[in-house]
């Protein structure tokens, strides 16, 4: 095995990049109170240049969280609404005919943003969620037989209610397959959310954030994320770990290859996060769970709504695998 402590990589500034990321992280814990860990995992997220899912109850911050972040970054951001009359030209925009040209028009929709906060995301018919899978997965949208691209950084944060059945639609796989982490917000304790009652007593706080980060930092930092060195004997850690997903007798579906990447690089972002040009087994351990249960499914519960039970299996499955010397 190498020693992944050699030979740092002289294009990382390193100091410099940490402390970045935690100026980053500070602004949104200024109003995203005692959710240090929530948000470092929604960093984590937008880092590696991927796409984030914030499960809970109404009302613990969900969107909050979409809207500390994207206050926090100097860059173009919307929020979508969904609801089941949403139709897919509401999010990516439509051609329009011009009767002074003749000529078809396209107008872009909300999507053409760096951060998109997709708000209760499982609301929205099938039909308008292919238009965002696009989006998500290929970083373009088509209209009328023609492709345009996003802009760069991009990156959705979808809130749902995972407790709420009526009026809503289950999320495909290959769907929640796009989302890098699934994160669960939580209820604050008892300090905390008196914190939260005294910060709300004279208005909105989140509306007081300034930017901390420019766009052009945020891609610069993205590129770094793909600067981080895994060990070969991590990359077999990592397909250790997706392989007993595969062969566990508890689940029906295990994690995909797209799930194994996808872990890799919340794995590097980690690193980078904790200051850091190499990634590390504890980095693939605490992101495992996040990373991967919602891209399984489990034996008898062929739709999703089971997250503990999958969350527990892959937690359990972890443990189980040995870690590299």
């Amino acid at each position: 095995m190498t020693d992944m402590h050699s030979q740092p990589d002289p294009t990382l500034d390193m100091p410099g990049i940490h402390d970045s990321i935690c100026q980053l992280v500070d602004n949104m814990c200024r109003v995203v109170l005692g959710k240090t860990g929530v948000v470092q995992q929604c960093v984590i997220g937008l880092l590696a240049g991927e796409h984030v899912l914030l499960e809970d109850v109404p009302g613990v911050g969900k969107t909050l969280m979409g809207r500390a972040l994207s206050r926090s970054l100097d860059g173009e951001f919307c929020r979508l609404q969904f609801t089941p009359d949403l139709l897919p030209s509401d999010i990516v925009g439509s051609t329009v005919f011009n009767t002074n040209t003749s000529e078809f028009i396209y107008h872009k929709g909300p999507i053409f943003s760096n951060i998109v906060l997709a708000d209760e995301i499982n609301r929205a018919p099938p039909r308008t969620q292919s238009a965002l899978l696009e989006a998500m997965g290929d970083r373009q949208v088509s209209v009328d037989g023609v492709t345009y691209d996003l802009p760069s950084p991009f990156m959705v944060i979808a809130t749902q209610n995972p407790y709420e059945i009526e009026g809503t639609y289950l999320l495909p796989e290959n769907q929640m397959d796009r989302f890098l982490l699934r994160i669960s917000m939580g209820y604050p304790d008892r300090e905390e959310e008196r914190q939260v009652l005294m910060s709300h007593r004279e208005g909105e706080p989140v509306e007081s954030l300034d930017s901390v980060m420019d766009v052009t930092v945020v891609a610069r930092l993205q590129e770094a994320v793909r600067a981080v060195r895994v060990d070969p004997s991590l990359y077999d850690y990592v397909l250790d770990v997706i392989a007993a997903t595969r062969s566990s007798d508890e689940l029906h579906v295990g994690v995909s290859p797209r799930g194994a990447i996808s872990l890799c690089r919340a794995a590097q972002a980690a690193a980078l996060m904790d200051g850091r040009d190499y990634v590390v087994p504890d980095d693939v351990k605490q992101l495992a769970v996040p990373a991967l249960a919602h891209r399984v499914i489990s034996r008898g519960h062929l739709q999703t709504g089971n997250r503990d039970v999958l969350e527990t299996i892959i937690r359990d499955l972890v443990e189980a695998t040995p870690i590299p010397e």
